[in-house]
């Protein structure tokens, strides 16, 4: 990189797990790059997650490329495991990183694309953006939930369930980020679950590894022109973890429908009762954080960015890593996102020779 005027080849905005994967390969490259990441620390959306977070991948389907994350006590990887693997994977390839900064916009220039963060810009001929779904949680629409006094918190800002004890909770959302958080806060507090339908849960022996191997059959397929059966069990579905086991053990584990509407202390049910409700918990996903492209204008209506493979059609010098399926399968997932960050490096290279 220049120095004196912040050129770069490539400029990688993020420094969670795909930043840190796309960085692997560019290393190789002879490319110079940097990656600009808004936490002052290492681990990305990792560090914001709940503490007692489990994965549901043994630590060695749990790594991103080159360098695998050590086995853990009981198999399965906690929060802080990961946020100390992906520092130490940082430390270990000497990565050029700069943190805190916030990148509030990237704008073309020529055939160049300015990256730009308060008085500060970076000049790059390639942008991989990485930046996650995280500081963009998704809370759907709900009657009369401006009117609602309650305490509201999504998934994305939950740490722990100690100040819940002895309140009425509700916890909406399906996925396995609901499962766990109930599992949680129903030793602590009373709760109800809500979600739009049934619950799937997975059989007590299906794991990451499973899950990432139909995902990738899937992406074959596909690569292939072949339309396969896909079997039960999506990424989305439900991982028996120890503490979704003993939730269910506890007679907790179990879903109902969505009320008819808020109300200033609670909700009303299908039936018309009405339930007092002390804090609700969403758990109800993200949607990608691309605000930052905003000034490109190709963000689509559904906040997605029309791609082929990682690459934006319409802005030729971008890519998007680690955001979800639309932008690779499995690519949202540790071990999912080395297969995209390889192949957009590549593709990189040959953009730039």
């Amino acid at each position: 990189m220049n120095a004196l005027s912040n050129e770069v080849d490539v400029v990688v905005i993020g420094g969670g797990q795909a930043a840190l994967a796309t960085a692997y390969f560019l290393r190789r490259t002879g490319l110079s790059f940097i990656l600009l990441d808004a936490e002052s620390s290492s681990g990305g959306a990792w560090l914001h997650a709940w503490k007692s977070l489990r994965l549901f991948s043994p630590a060695t389907w749990s790594s991103i490329a080159g360098r695998q994350m050590e086995p853990k006590v009981g198999g399965y990887p906690m929060r802080q495991d990961v946020i100390d693997y992906l520092a130490d994977y940082e430390r270990h390839y000497q990565l050029p990183i700069e943190r805190p900064v916030f990148v509030e916009r990237v704008e073309t220039s020529g055939e160049r694309l300015n990256v730009i963060s308060g008085s500060r810009q970076w000049q790059a001929r390639a942008v991989v953006s990485a930046t996650g779904t995280w500081r963009h949680p998704y809370i759907p629409a709900f009657e009369g939930i401006e009117n609602f006094r309650g305490e509201q918190i999504h998934s994305a800002h939950y740490f722990s369930s100690e100040k819940y004890a002895g309140k009425r909770v509700l916890i909406i959302g399906g996925g396995n980020s609901g499962a766990q958080i109930l599992a949680e806060v129903s030793q602590v507090a009373n709760t109800s679950w809500l979600t739009l339908t049934e619950p799937i849960f997975l059989a007590d022996d299906v794991d990451g590894r499973v899950l990432f191997a139909r995902a990738t059959e899937r992406w074959k397929a596909q690569q292939e022109g072949r339309v396969i059966d896909a079997p039960v069990g999506g990424l989305g579905d439900i991982v028996m973890i120890d503490s979704v086991k003993d939730a269910r053990t506890r007679g907790v584990l179990h879903a109902v429908r969505p009320f008819k509407r808020f109300t200033e202390n609670g909700v009303v049910w299908q039936d018309s009762s009405e339930e007092t409700i002390d804090a609700v918990i969403w758990c109800t996903g993200f949607r990608p954080a691309l605000e930052h492209l905003q000034a490109l204008d190709i963000i689509n209506p559904d906040g997605r960015i029309q791609v082929t493979g990682t690459r934006a059609l319409n802005i030729p010098n971008l890519w998007l890593v680690g955001y979800g399926d639309w932008t690779g399968a499995a690519s949202a997932t540790l071990i999912g996102v080395t297969r995209n960050a390889r192949s957009t490096v590549a593709e990189i290279v040959e953009a730039l020779s």
